[in-house]
């Protein structure tokens, strides 16, 4: 038996679209405010290793304005920033736990009188500079390398191969020609 497919139609595709509409709704939750940081958050810092201190500042919140620093994302949870004298700016400071693992990852401060919101990113890296380490020097396996730090001892090397070299060309030569050894 052959089952065909029938169209929604009137009180069954409205109720459907609804519960759409419901599913793909974000949750609103009480204390946190409504949409995406709308400033700037100086982290300083941008890029540390595990373990470091990290500075935040923002203008954002007035002359005497404080906030409530947010850096949960990285594992470090909540700090304070307090005005400050520096160009008007509310600092704070956390420090990230050495268990954080590398990435970026978003600061986020609001401000008490006006729950503005700023963020930042905080990127950590496994190197304190956020270069990339380039291996350098001699590994010592006991085989030697053809460029050692001695040149006086890859001369003699060099020449012992050489004077190896000519001394089986002579003896094969020699085997060839049928004078034995």
């Amino acid at each position: 038996m052959r089952r065909t497919a029938r169209p929604l139609t009137g009180m069954t595709g409205a109720a459907l679209a609804v519960a759409a509409a419901g599913l793909l709704a974000a949750p609103a939750y009480a204390g946190e405010p409504a949409g995406p940081p709308t400033g700037n958050l100086e982290v300083y810092p941008s890029s540390v290793a595990p373990g470091s201190h990290v500075t935040v500042n923002t203008a954002a919140c007035g002359d005497e304005g404080t906030a409530a620093g947010d850096a949960t994302a990285v594992g470090s949870g909540r700090f304070t920033l307090a005005p400050s004298t520096h160009e008007r700016d509310a600092i704070g400071q956390f420090r990230v736990p050495p268990s954080a693992q590398p990435g970026t990852y978003e600061i986020v401060a609001t401000c008490d009188g006006s729950s503005r919101r700023v963020a930042g990113d905080l990127v950590v890296t496994l190197t304190p500079d956020a270069r990339q380490m380039v291996p350098r020097g001699s590994v010592k396996t006991g085989v030697g390398g053809a460029l050692g730090p001695d040149p006086v001892q890859t001369a003699a090397g060099v020449t012992a191969l050489a004077v190896a070299a000519a001394g089986g060309t002579w003896l094969l030569h020699r085997r060839a020609r049928g004078d034995g050894i």
